[in-house]
């Protein structure tokens, strides 16, 4: 037996683990496997890479196989889009049953008594939570880890999987789950699936429910999902916007499509490899008939102070929120509040700041369709325990590292990141694409047009589990 209560995950289980979200559903709607069987199959995964990666702060076995036992026996099953799909879920939205820490190991214990809206839609398409990843304290910064744990980047665990989704992109490159919640508020979804070679979507301004924290960073943090395949994400995505699920629809014209690998902050660029990737993208476009123009997006500098004053903000609102004394938050995250709440008090986070942004970027579209751009400077951060290090020293890492996401954040505007090669030292290379608002689909399409023209190895390859079992030594 092995610790999920079930058979050992053998030969069967790896016809199981490392299959795509859309064909594990539509096996078991089609009765062709069980939904016990494919949620007791990545158990016993999890049990494997867990480890070595440290993506969950809960893992929910017995819970997630009775979940998978009402779906094998619901009356619909046939009809869920998610039937029988075990996912993981970011340690900062609700759970039913489960306590909800926003990261934070001084966060009082309350057990949610009913799911968030997005748990809840995955769920009534049949998704099984199989457990709640980990998240830097109140999920602000771009790597995962708090005190007695680092999560570990699949890719190298000597790297970080990124944050503030980082549980959950290791989730996935690990192929403990096919799918995984997160959400973003300057990045959080973009910067761990580019870290683990992940495809993800930041969904625009109330295209899925947010509900995160106090008041969503101001308005700021979208939830969404990391998967390893188009299909997959385009799936999660309409589940969780309440939409039909569809393929993305081609639109009727080649794209016109805007190339920037300007840093929105001075002095910082990004590094050979990820222009290289930018470059390689635009290979593929110009091949597929799209036309490519250069040009910059108007990100000004005040733009991105309105960008830092809500995230500083959203340090304090969220602390209250969750009942938090800021005397017993890490030494980073005490001052990242306290200067929210100065910040607060001056009256600095102005919705005005975000509507003329937003009507600055969306005219940016006005005669393109999409921004092409880099979304991190170089690998991913180093896995350390950088909770111990000063509040300083974590947002200078983390604005170094990643200057390209968070303009789309306080403008509203939908953005994907998707894998696009590897660097020389093996760690996965990634490009980000943003779009006007109502541009999901477009964005989800021309992604899909990319895996087909360039597939992206989806799981790392130490954990992957569609790998054939290396040989027993003789």
């Amino acid at each position: 037996m092995d610790a999920s209560g079930g058979l050992p995950v053998g030969a069967e289980g790896r016809t199981i683990v490392g299959l795509p979200a859309t064909e594990l559903a539509a096996r078991v709607r089609a009765g062709e496997l069980s939904a016990v069987d494919v949620v007791r199959a990545h158990l016993a995964h999890l049990d494997e890479v867990e480890a070595r990666v440290g993506a969950f702060r809960v893992v929910r076995r017995q819970a997630a196989l009775a979940e998978a036992a009402a779906v094998d026996a619901a009356p619909d099953r046939g009809s869920l889009p998610l039937a029988g799909v075990p996912i993981a879920v970011k340690d900062n939205v609700d759970v039913a049953g489960e306590a909800c820490t926003d990261g934070s190991p001084a966060c009082p214990s309350r057990t949610a008594a009913q799911d968030h809206p997005v748990v809840a839609r995955l769920r009534a398409a049949g998704a099984v939570v199989v457990g709640l990843t980990r998240a830097p304290e109140l999920c602000l910064y771009a790597s995962t880890d708090g005190p007695g744990t680092v999560s570990r980047n699949p890719w190298d665990t000597a790297r970080s999987p990124a944050g503030s989704s980082g549980g959950s992109a290791a989730a996935v490159a690990s192929g403990a789950v096919p799918l995984a919640h997160g959400n973003d508020g300057l990045g959080s979804l973009r910067l761990p699936a580019a870290a683990c070679g992940l495809v993800t979507l930041k969904p625009g301004r109330g295209v899925v429910p947010a509900g995160i924290g106090a008041d969503d960073w101001s308005g700021m943090a979208e939830n969404g999902a990391l998967a390893t395949t188009v299909a997959d994400l385009a799936l999660a995505h309409a589940v969780m916007a309440g939409e039909e699920p569809a393929p993305p629809v081609a639109p009727d014209r080649p794209l016109r499509v805007a190339v920037s690998t300007r840093s929105p902050l001075p002095g910082i660029r990004a590094d050979g490899p990820a222009r290289a990737a930018v470059d390689a993208v635009v290979g593929l476009l110009t091949a597929a008939g799209h036309t490519v123009v250069r040009r910059d997006p108007p990100v000004s500098p005040g733009a991105a102070a309105g960008a830092v004053a809500r995230w500083m903000a959203g340090a304090a609102n969220d602390a209250e929120h969750l009942g938090i004394d800021l005397a017993d938050l890490q030494p980073r995250s005490r001052t990242h509040a306290r200067i929210g709440r100065a910040v607060r008090a001056a009256g600095l986070v102005r919705p005005a700041t975000a509507d003329r942004f937003r009507q600055r970027m969306s005219a940016f579209f006005a005669d393109v369709d999409l921004l092409l751009s880099p979304v991190t400077t170089g690998p991913p951060l180093p896995a350390r325990p950088w909770h111990e290090r000063s509040f300083l020293a974590n947002v200078t890492a983390n604005a170094r590292w990643a200057p390209w996401t968070a303009a789309w954040n306080l403008a509203g505007l939908p953005a994907l990141v998707l894998p696009a090669g590897t660097r020389p030292e093996g760690h996965p290379l990634a490009v980000q694409f943003a779009g006007p608002p109502g541009a999901e689909t477009r964005l989800l399409w021309v992604a899909g047009e990319l895996e087909r023209r360039q597939p992206w190895r989806r799981y790392a390859p130490v954990f992957d589990p569609t790998a054939p079992p290396v040989p027993a030594p003789a």
